[in-house]
C-alpha cells in the first residue's frame, strides 16, 4: 500500500460549527497526500464557511509543509519577525513571542483581532495553523466572518465604505516592557499600504470589509475624527456573535482559515495561567487586493511578499 492509499476519494464528512461561520472536517488523515478530490472539497469548504478545523492530525513539520502547498505557495514563516530556525515556511506561535532583530530576539506584544499582515501589498490569501503544546484549558481562538458583517450593513453604508481607502501599518508598541527593539524593528523593515475598506474576493467574487484593529491607521480623505469614529464603529459591528465561532483547541488540531475573509484573535486568558501553548503557522501568498471600482491597492513602504 503507498501513502496515496491511505486516503481513497469520497466524501468527506463536513460539520458546520455556526450558522455562518466555521466547520469541522473529518474522514481524511492529512499526515498523507490527499487525493485531488479531497483537495477540492477541502477548498470548497474553506470558502463556503471561512474557517475549517480537523482534529486528531500529528503532523511534523514536512507534513505541514506538504499539506499547505496542495493549496498554494508557502511564504516565510514571517516576513518580518522571522521562522523556524529549520523550516522557513513555518512561524512559530507560542504563549510568549519574539521577534528577531539581526541576532538579538525583542518581545512582540500579543494581537488582538487582526488579519493576518494586512500592512504588506499582498496580504496571505489563507493560514494554517497546527497545535503541538495545548493548556488544558484557555487559550482559545476566535474568527469572524467579514463578508457577512459587510452584508449586515445598511445599503447606504455600503456604498459609502466601498468608496473608501485606508492605510494599513504595524503600529508601534507602546508598553515600556513591550517596545524594547520591536518599534526599531518595524521601522527598519517598514511595511505600509493603502488597501480599499471593501474588497472583492478574488476567488467566489463576494464583497467583504476589509479592516482590523490592529493594522489600520486611518481611513485616507477623512478627517482623524471622522476616521477614528467610523473605524470604531466598523471594528465593534464586526464583532456581533452572529458573525463568528470560537474553536477551543485539542491534541493534533488544525485550523485553516481564508485570510481576505476573516479576522482572528487567540484569547488572552492564557497569560492569566503557567499553561504553556505552542502552535505553528504556514501562510499560503495572496494576491493584490481590488476594490469595488477596480483598483488595486497600492504599496507605500515594502515589497511584494514573494513565496518561499
Amino acid at each position: 500500500m503507498t501513502a496515496q492509499d491511505k486516503n481513497t476519494s469520497g466524501a468527506l464528512q463536513i460539520t458546520p460549527l455556526s450558522v455562518h461561520t466555521g466547520a469541522e472536517i473529518s474522514g481524511v488523515d492529512l499526515c498523507h497526500p490527499l487525493t485531488t478530490d479531497h483537495v477540492d472539497q477541502i477548498r470548497n469548504a474553506l470558502l463556503k464557511w471561512r474557517v475549517v478545523f480537523f482534529r486528531g492530525q500529528e503532523l511534523t513539520h514536512p507534513q505541514h509543509i506538504s499539506f499547505a502547498k496542495r493549496f498554494g505557495d508557502p511564504t516565510p514563516g514571517h516576513v518580518i519577525f522571522g521562522s523556524h530556525s529549520d523550516y522557513p515556511e513555518i512561524y512559530p506561535v507560542v504563549k510568549h513571542r519574539t521577534a528577531q532583530a539581526g541576532n538579538v530576539s525583542v518581545k512582540r506584544a500579543w494581537t488582538g483581532w487582526h488579519t493576518d499582515i494586512t500592512a504588506a501589498i499582498n496580504p496571505p490569501s489563507a493560514s494554517i495553523l497546527r497545535s503541538v503544546v495545548l493548556p488544558p484549558y484557555g487559550g482559545d481562538t476566535q474568527w469572524l466572518n467579514m463578508a457577512k458583517a459587510f452584508e449586515a450593513l445598511s445599503l447606504p453604508m455600503q456604498e459609502f465604505l466601498s468608496s473608501l481607502r485606508a492605510i494599513h501599518q504595524y503600529k508601534r508598541a507602546l508598553d515600556p516592557k513591550d517596545k524594547s527593539g520591536y518599534n526599531e524593528l518595524i521601522e527598519d523593515k517598514a511595511m505600509v499600504s493603502e488597501h480599499p475598506l471593501v474588497i472583492i474576493h478574488s476567488e467566489t467574487g463576494e464583497k467583504m470589509l476589509f479592516t482590523n484593529s490592529a493594522y489600520v491607521d486611518h481611513i485616507v480623505g477623512l478627517t482623524p475624527r471622522e476616521s477614528q469614529c467610523l473605524l470604531e464603529y466598523l471594528w465593534e459591528h464586526c464583532l456581533q456573535p452572529e458573525f463568528t465561532i470560537r474553536f477551543r483547541w485539542s491534541a493534533g488540531s488544525i485550523a485553516f482559515w481564508d485570510n481576505r475573509a476573516t479576522q482572528h484573535q487567540a484569547i488572552g486568558d492564557i497569560f492569566d495561567t503557567d499553561f504553556s501553548r505552542e502552535l505553528y503557522r504556514i501562510t499560503l501568498n495572496g494576491e493584490i487586493p481590488v476594490g469595488t471600482d477596480g483598483r488595486r491597492s497600492t504599496a507605500l513602504s515594502g515589497d511584494l511578499i514573494k513565496p518561499v
